[in-house]
Protein backbone atom coordinates (compact mmCIF):
# COMPACT_ATOMS: atom_id res chain seq x y z
CA UNK A 1 0.00 0.00 0.00
CA UNK A 2 1.34 3.29 -0.88
CA UNK A 3 -0.54 6.39 0.60
CA UNK A 4 -0.56 9.49 -1.91
CA UNK A 5 -1.48 13.28 -1.46
CA UNK A 6 -4.25 14.96 -3.96
CA UNK A 7 -4.51 18.75 -4.37
CA UNK A 8 -7.53 20.37 -5.41
CA UNK A 9 -6.77 23.84 -7.71
CA UNK A 10 -8.94 26.09 -9.16
CA UNK A 11 -7.89 26.44 -12.80
CA UNK A 12 -4.13 26.60 -12.06
CA UNK A 13 -3.35 23.01 -11.26
CA UNK A 14 -1.47 22.52 -14.78
CA UNK A 15 1.00 25.58 -13.67
CA UNK A 16 1.29 24.24 -10.11
CA UNK A 17 2.47 20.57 -11.22
CA UNK A 18 4.61 22.22 -13.94
CA UNK A 19 6.61 24.25 -11.15
CA UNK A 20 6.28 21.17 -9.05
CA UNK A 21 7.85 19.30 -11.23
CA UNK A 22 10.48 21.92 -12.00
CA UNK A 23 11.78 22.05 -8.47
CA UNK A 24 11.64 18.99 -7.48
CA UNK A 25 13.03 17.45 -10.13
CA UNK A 26 9.86 14.73 -11.11
CA UNK A 27 8.01 13.86 -14.29
CA UNK A 28 4.41 14.55 -15.00
CA UNK A 29 3.56 10.98 -17.09
CA UNK A 30 -0.14 12.16 -17.39
CA UNK A 31 -2.09 15.45 -17.57
CA UNK A 32 -5.78 14.50 -18.77
CA UNK A 33 -8.05 17.76 -19.24
CA UNK A 34 -11.63 17.37 -18.20
CA UNK A 35 -12.18 18.08 -22.15
CA UNK A 36 -11.13 14.63 -22.91
CA UNK A 37 -13.06 12.61 -20.65
CA UNK A 38 -15.68 10.34 -22.59
CA UNK A 39 -18.43 12.57 -20.90
CA UNK A 40 -16.41 15.63 -21.98
CA UNK A 41 -18.94 17.14 -23.64
CA UNK A 42 -20.99 17.71 -20.79
CA UNK A 43 -18.88 19.67 -19.07
CA UNK A 44 -19.16 23.50 -19.35
CA UNK A 45 -16.70 24.99 -22.29
CA UNK A 46 -14.88 26.70 -19.60
CA UNK A 47 -13.24 23.99 -17.85
CA UNK A 48 -12.71 21.66 -20.58
CA UNK A 49 -8.78 23.03 -20.46
CA UNK A 50 -9.23 22.57 -17.45
CA UNK A 51 -6.81 19.19 -15.66
CA UNK A 52 -9.20 16.56 -14.45
CA UNK A 53 -5.70 14.51 -13.37
CA UNK A 54 -2.03 14.58 -13.02
CA UNK A 55 0.49 12.82 -11.63
CA UNK A 56 3.96 13.63 -10.90
CA UNK A 57 6.51 11.43 -9.98
CA UNK A 58 9.96 11.87 -7.70
CA UNK A 59 11.49 8.73 -7.63
CA UNK A 60 8.45 6.07 -6.35
CA UNK A 61 6.56 9.09 -4.71
CA UNK A 62 3.65 10.25 -6.56
CA UNK A 63 1.86 13.78 -5.98
CA UNK A 64 -1.54 13.62 -7.95
CA UNK A 65 -4.04 16.65 -8.17
CA UNK A 66 -6.71 17.88 -10.35
CA UNK A 67 -8.27 21.48 -10.99
CA UNK A 68 -12.09 21.91 -9.83
CA UNK A 69 -15.05 21.42 -12.22
CA UNK A 70 -18.81 22.33 -11.25
CA UNK A 71 -21.15 21.27 -9.25
CA UNK A 72 -17.76 20.86 -6.66
CA UNK A 73 -16.94 24.54 -5.59
CA UNK A 74 -12.76 25.26 -4.70
CA UNK A 75 -12.21 25.53 -1.12
CA UNK A 76 -8.65 25.88 -1.01
CA UNK A 77 -6.36 23.69 0.46
CA UNK A 78 -7.05 23.78 4.54
CA UNK A 79 -5.59 21.58 7.58
CA UNK A 80 -3.18 19.74 5.46
CA UNK A 81 0.80 20.29 4.34
CA UNK A 82 2.67 18.69 1.54
CA UNK A 83 6.10 17.43 3.60
CA UNK A 84 9.47 16.85 1.96
CA UNK A 85 12.20 15.02 3.85
CA UNK A 86 15.55 15.91 1.99
CA UNK A 87 18.80 14.59 2.67
CA UNK A 88 21.29 17.98 2.48
CA UNK A 89 20.96 21.75 3.81
CA UNK A 90 21.19 22.70 0.24
CA UNK A 91 18.00 20.88 -1.22
CA UNK A 92 16.61 22.35 2.06
CA UNK A 93 17.37 25.46 0.96
CA UNK A 94 16.81 25.35 -2.79
CA UNK A 95 13.42 23.71 -2.62
CA UNK A 96 12.40 26.07 0.23
CA UNK A 97 13.22 29.06 -1.34
CA UNK A 98 11.71 27.70 -4.74
CA UNK A 99 8.64 27.25 -2.85
CA UNK A 100 8.24 30.28 -1.16
CA UNK A 101 9.14 32.38 -3.82
CA UNK A 102 5.99 34.63 -3.96
CA UNK A 103 4.64 32.81 -1.33
CA UNK A 104 4.47 33.28 2.25
CA UNK A 105 6.89 31.85 4.57
CA UNK A 106 5.05 30.35 7.72
CA UNK A 107 8.19 29.60 9.81
CA UNK A 108 11.79 30.17 8.51
CA UNK A 109 13.96 27.44 6.96
CA UNK A 110 15.94 26.76 9.88
CA UNK A 111 17.90 24.63 12.77
CA UNK A 112 15.36 22.84 14.81
CA UNK A 113 15.98 20.03 18.07
CA UNK A 114 14.78 17.58 15.63
CA UNK A 115 16.45 18.86 12.68
CA UNK A 116 19.36 20.69 10.80
CA UNK A 117 16.96 22.24 8.84
CA UNK A 118 13.16 22.93 9.03
CA UNK A 119 10.83 25.50 7.95
CA UNK A 120 7.49 26.19 6.58
CA UNK A 121 5.58 28.13 3.73
CA UNK A 122 2.40 28.61 1.07
CA UNK A 123 3.24 28.39 -2.13
CA UNK A 124 1.75 31.08 -4.48
CA UNK A 125 -0.72 28.36 -5.52
CA UNK A 126 -2.16 28.24 -1.86
CA UNK A 127 -0.36 24.81 -0.85
CA UNK A 128 1.07 24.59 2.16
CA UNK A 129 4.65 22.74 2.50
CA UNK A 130 6.87 21.37 5.22
CA UNK A 131 10.51 21.35 4.54
CA UNK A 132 12.32 19.00 6.59
CA UNK A 133 16.31 17.51 7.00
CA UNK A 134 16.89 15.84 9.76
CA UNK A 135 20.78 15.42 9.08
CA UNK A 136 23.03 17.28 6.41
CA UNK A 137 24.74 13.82 4.45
Amino acid sequence: MKINAYLIFDGNCEAAFKRYAEILGGSLPMFMRFGEAPDGGQIPAEFHQRIMHVRLEVGDQVLMGSDNCPPMPYEGTKGVSISLNVDSKAEAQRIFDALSDAGQVRMPLQQTFWAVRFGMCVDHFGVPWMVNCEQDR
